[in-house]
């Protein structure tokens, strides 16, 4: 991937919002990234006071980062006309992480009912990468065939499932690794991530 690309990052209602937050550090630091479209869904804004102890809207990026962020704009869930609504806008692809399965409903079946989901559909119709990070256990029925839906339209379904066999200390370190997974696979592999190694 190039420098200076545009990504899109949503945060939705689905436990996990640690991997959100490590997912908004990782790309405010890394220098290939131009800029950064945030959007959090008002579930996740819940989520976020109950898991990281951040309450509201405002300052919330800067609350995520944990200081004045550079190249992260934020935007409201319910304004449909922000630029990443429009195919116009140049991007590189979105993520959605954690993705919640009432996002991923909205998605896999195109009710652009929302920013973050008019976003989805606009990555997806303009052929850009989408990756749904869909947390939810079990699965049901309904949840596996809108998994389908969206990866016959062009998303890669990208569980929140954690590696242990780098033996993370704690949350945050499972966190940061399953971000820099995430990264290497739209082609922005992360310093300190964990590779598997053949055995010598």
């Amino acid at each position: 991937m190039s420098e200076g690309v545009q990504l899109t990052l949503a945060i939705t209602g689905a436990s996990g919002a640690v991997f959100g937050r490590e997912m908004l550090r990782a790309l405010e630091a890394d220098a290939r990234v131009e800029r950064v479209h945030f959007v959090a869904s008002e579930n996740s804004l819940r989520v976020m006071a109950e898991e990281l102890g951040l309450s509201g809207r405002n300052d919330l990026i800067e609350k995520l980062l944990g200081a004045p962020a550079t190249k992260v704009v934020q935007h409201a869930d319910a304004n449909i006309g922000a630029a990443i609504a429009s195919g116009s806008h140049p991007s590189a692809g979105m993520i959605v992480l954690p993705c919640s399965m009432g996002t991923l409903a909205s998605i896999a079946n195109g009710l652009a009912d929302s920013l973050i989901a008019r976003a989805a559909d606009v990555t997806l119709k303009e052929r850009r990468r989408l990756i749904l990070c869909v947390r939810e256990t079990p699965f049901n029925r309904i949840h596996l065939r809108n998994m389908t839906l969206a990866a016959e339209a062009g998303a890669t379904i990208f569980p929140v499932m954690p590696a242990f066999y780098n033996r993370p200390m704690d949350s945050t370190e499972m966190a940061r690794q399953f971000v820099a997974r995430v990264l290497a696979h739209i082609g922005l592999p992360q310093p300190g991530a964990y590779v598997w190694k053949d055995e010598e």
